[in-house]
């Protein structure tokens, strides 16, 4: 708090083991007699959020669900009673675990609801001492489930919020009719810079100004994933070197402090009409104990275009407004002032700064107001411009990287740099292997999730830097499933997240039946060459990828075993490991240069 973005809310993924756009998070129950509260970062982040904010909010939101939970259907409500016992355990776990108390659960993120499920989980949720935890539906649009709310009187006993995704400002008669809480549960998804940021002031206002919206939360928290992924430095910062440390506290942090720093939850918006004469908007909030804070924007068309939805022309011209404070705020005598411009010429925006106090006359103030400003005028006076050190300077990754996974106690479960994008690769101690090989990394998606997008029939973990051209790969491989398993190492990978299916690059496989393939994709329809290698399941093996130009070779236990193949596409990418299917397999002594 009154440090930088100073944030009110946390929302994050609960992970069911299926790409939920930039990866796969792990599930805390991979099968049906499995349970571990360990996997994935999700709980160190929320940890690390109260550790800084005690009174933070805390949501939880499932994309995909493991497919144990739909019992070999594509669909989360067949069962509702066992979806609603594995969203609960994640709530107890987050508390027996990790002392979490997770505010707020949602349904199932921008995909159907049941309102039998939905009922079913406030149920089990009371029956486990969790009545504090309030249901937020559907992370959609505002329809059906505001209509069905209308209809269910159950239902809308059940219902605490409800939230739409990218309301583009705007409610429905029929949210509003429900009189719950209104939430934009998901907004922003836009490029990072100052077009980002005027996005982001806009809609922080408006969606309580023209869709009496009392919550904007921003997909997504921090940009810590390969830019060339779905989405890149879609974040409120960017961090996206783990390897170098560097990171960039980008504009939107700034736009965000205006309002998270001069107001907390449980704050009412004042009932004015928020809308300036010569465009741009104002909100006016109270804690009911006489502090005040309006919040003022004034962002032209152009220069406050979210990704979505589009933007319907409007104008924004200079303009002096003046204030008039009544009631209890007649006897505010001076406000503290918080200036943001957005410079969109020179790049010179001038970010979060405070400026003189403003005398309030007999209850009222004027203002001038350029284009593209934001004004945060308060009687708090803790506001502050955190100052940090630089941090350090960028590099790309590493062109010489090698992981032998080799860590008893691991901080997490899955290896640094490694971004899954279908299935999930963990840490994994080999007791059965008492040579070289006990600690290995290991694939244990073995049935395909309940997904939320396409996810690859194959399992894929990309690595590195996706402008690399030449490279030579090598990887120790353990194929567990027997008769058609199979694994592969790729080079020049191009694609991730929500495209995963159509990922391309030069694929090298070895199956447990003996043979070999390399293909140029992902769903090994395009075979530039195969042939006989001698693998088998249940011991490992050496692969060694070498890309070089428009050709490749490979080796096998340090032995050539196909040569001059030649590559025409992609022209660069990640370096990546993977299974053929939805199978056990191991990896271990990886190394790219």
């Amino acid at each position: 708090p009154n440090f930088g973005a100073s944030l009110h809310i946390l929302k994050v993924e609960i992970g069911g083991d299926g790409q939920s756009t930039d990866g796969t998070e792990p599930s805390h129950m991979h099968y049906e007699n499995d349970e571990n509260y360990f996997r994935g970062y999700e709980w160190w982040l929320m940890k690390e959020a109260k550790k800084r904010n005690p009174k933070i909010k805390l949501i939880g939101l499932p994309w995909t669900f493991p497919a144990w939970i739909g019992k070999g259907e594509n669909w989360p409500y067949d069962f509702p009673d066992v979806t609603a016992y594995y969203i609960t355990s994640w709530i107890l776990g987050a508390k027996q675990y990790h002392d979490l108390d997770i505010d707020y659960i949602g349904i199932w993120n921008e995909r159907a609801f049941s309102s039998k499920y939905i009922k079913l989980l406030r149920y089990t949720l009371d029956k486990h001492d969790l009545q504090q935890v309030r249901i937020i539906a559907s992370d959609r649009l505002w329809e059906p489930i505001s209509f069905v709310l209308l209809l269910d009187s159950e239902l809308h006993g059940v219902v605490d919020v409800i939230g739409a995704h990218y309301p583009g400002t705007k409610t429905v008669p029929n949210a509003l009719l429900t009189k719950k809480k209104l939430w934009s549960s998901e907004d922003y998804s836009t490029f990072n810079d100052e077009v980002g940021a005027g996005c982001w002031a806009r809609i922080l206002n408006q969606n309580y100004v023209n869709g009496n919206m009392t919550s904007t939360i921003a997909w997504n928290l921090v940009a810590s994933y390969y830019q060339e992924l779905p989405f890149g430095r879609c974040g409120l910062m960017t961090a996206q070197e783990p390897w170098s440390g560097h990171y960039k506290v980008e504009a939107p942090i700034w736009i965000t402090a205006h309002t998270t720093q001069f107001t907390q939850p449980g704050w009412s918006y004042l009932q004015v009409d928020g809308h300036l004469e010569a465009g741009g908007s104002f909100v006016a909030l109270t804690d009911g104990l006489g502090n005040l804070t309006i919040i003022i924007e004034t962002m032209t068309h152009n220069h406050s275009q979210c990704i979505r939805p589009p933007l319907p022309h409007f104008s924004v011209t200079p303009q002096r407004a003046t204030f008039y404070l009544k009631g209890s705020f007649y006897a505010v005598k001076t406000l503290q002032v918080w200036h943001s411009r957005l410079d969109f010429e020179s790049g010179n925006s001038s970010l979060f700064q405070q400026l003189h106090p403003l005398k309030v006359w007999k209850g009222s103030f004027s203002l001038d107001l350029n284009v593209d400003e934001v004004y945060t005028l308060t009687t708090l006076k803790t506001g502050k411009k955190c100052v940090c050190a630089k941090p350090p300077p960028p590099h790309p990754f590493p062109s010489n990287y090698k992981d032998d996974f080799n860590i008893r106690n691991p901080p997490f479960s899955e290896a640094p740099n490694f971004a899954d994008q279908t299935g999930v690769f963990e840490y994994f101690i080999n007791a059965s292997d008492p040579g070289d090989h006990v600690f290995t990394l290991r694939q244990v998606v073995v049935q395909r999730p309940i997904t939320w997008v396409s996810d690859a029939d194959q399992t894929i973990s990309v690595i590195g830097n996706f402008q690399w051209v030449n490279m030579t790969l090598t990887c120790d491989i353990y194929i567990e499933k027997p008769r058609d398993g199979g694994v592969f190492i790729a080079g020049r990978v191009d694609n991730g997240g929500i495209y995963v299916r159509r990922t391309q690059g030069v694929f090298f496989w070895v199956f447990a039946d003996g043979t070999y393939r390399v293909t140029s994709d992902i769903a090994g329809e395009e075979i530039l060459m195969k042939g006989l290698s001698g693998v088998r399941d249940n011991a490992w093996h050496t692969l060694t990828l070498k890309i070089q130009g428009a050709s490749a070779s490979g080796l096998l236990n340090g032995y050539l075993l196909w040569d001059n193949v030649t590559i025409s596409k992609p022209s660069n990418g990640w370096a990546a490991i993977g299974t053929r299917s939805f199978e056990f397999a191991q990896f271990d002594n990886f190394h790219v240069e």
